[in-house]
C-alpha cells in the first residue's frame, strides 16, 4: 500500500494506490471503507470472456473486478453500475490510470433500474460481488456498511434478475460469495431464468470448510449442474500454485 494521497475530486476522502495482479493493475480506493483484494481478482478470474464481447458489472466500487478481468482479456468492453457517485467517480478515475477508459463505461445507479442499460449493447456475461448479508449489524463506516450489508438495497434475488435479464443467450452470471449463501443464490438465480448452475468452492487450506464460493450460471441454459472440485488458496509454503497463477499471472479460473 502506498502513503495516502490526496482526494480525486468528485471521490470519497484519502485514498491509496495499490497494485493487483503483480502490478498489471494500479487501484486508487479509498482509505476508510471496504477494499478490493482476493475476492475481485478470483471473480475476475471466473468470468469466461472471449475477445470483442460486452461484460457487465453491477457494484463495481472502484474497478478492480473490471480492471483484472481486462488485464487478462483487453479486448472487452465493459459496462459497470455503481450506486455511489463518489465511488463511480474513482472507478472512472482507475480506468484511465490503467488506460483502458475507452474500454469501460461507468454508469451511476441502482443496479434494477433497467433504463440505466436503455442505450447500451447487450452484454455477454455479468459479475458482481454483492454485499455478503441480508441483515446483521453493519459496519459502522457507511460504504463499508452498504458493501457488506444489503440493508435496504437490492436483495440477492434483485441482483441475479437485474444482470440475467439484459443478457445474451447462454450468457454467464457470475458471483463470489459466503459459502453459506449458496442455496440463495441458486434459488436466485433460478428464479432469473438461469441453469447450468457450476459451483466451485474455495478453500483457505485443505481440510478445512470453504468460506467463499464462486457460482455461475447461463442464462435460458439446458445445461445439468456442475458441483467444481474448488480451489485450495494456501498450503505450507504460502499461496498454493494454482493459487498464484491466478493472483499473479492472471491465468483464468474456470469453471467447467
Amino acid at each position: 500500500m502506498t502513503p495516502l494521497l490526496p482526494p480525486i475530486p468528485g471521490t470519497i476522502g484519502e485514498t491509496t494506490e495499490d497494485t493487483l495482479l503483480d502490478g498489471r493493475v494500479r487501484l486508487r480506493q479509498p482509505l476508510q471503507g471496504l477494499r478490493a483484494g482476493l475476492d475481485a481478482v478470483l471473480l475476475a478470474a471466473a468470468i469466461p470472456a472471449r475477445p470483442g464481447q460486452v461484460i457487465l458489472e453491477g457494484g463495481c466500487g472502484t474497478g478492480a473486478v473490471f480492471l483484472c478481468l481486462l488485464a487478462r482479456q483487453p479486448d472487452l468492453h465493459i459496462l459497470a453500475i455503481e450506486r455511489e457517485p463518489a465511488l463511480a467517480a474513482l472507478a472512472r478515475h482507475n480506468a484511465a490510470l490503467n488506460g483502458v477508459a475507452d474500454r469501460v463505461t461507468v454508469l451511476t445507479g441502482d443496479i434494477a433500474d433497467r433504463r440505466l442499460l436503455r442505450d447500451q449493447p447487450r452484454p455477454h456475461h455479468a459479475c458482481a460481488n454483492p454485499p455478503y448479508w441480508p441483515g446483521g449489524t453493519a459496519p459502522p463506516l457507511r460504504l463499508r456498511a452498504e458493501a457488506t450489508h444489503a440493508g435496504t438495497g437490492p436483495l440477492l434475488e434483485d441482483w441475479a434478475t437485474a444482470l440475467a435479464t439484459p443478457l445474451a443467450q447462454k450468457g454467464t452470471v457470475t458471483f463470489v460469495l459466503p459459502a453459506g449463501r449458496f442455496s440463495e443464490a441458486a434459488t436466485a438465480l433460478r428464479d432469473a431464468r438461469c441453469a447450468g448452475i457450476a459451483l466451485l468452492p474455495l478453500w483457505s487450506r485443505t481440510g478445512q470448510p470453504a468460506r467463499r464460493i464462486l457460482i455461475q450460471a447461463r442464462r435460458l441454459s439446458r445445461q445439468p449442474d456442475h458441483l467444481h472440485p474448488g480451489l485450495t488458496l494456501h498450503d505450507s509454503g504460502g499461496w498454493t500454485e494454482a493459487a498464484t497463477a491466478i493472483l499473479r499471472d492472471a491465468a483464468p479460473l474456470k469453471l467447467r
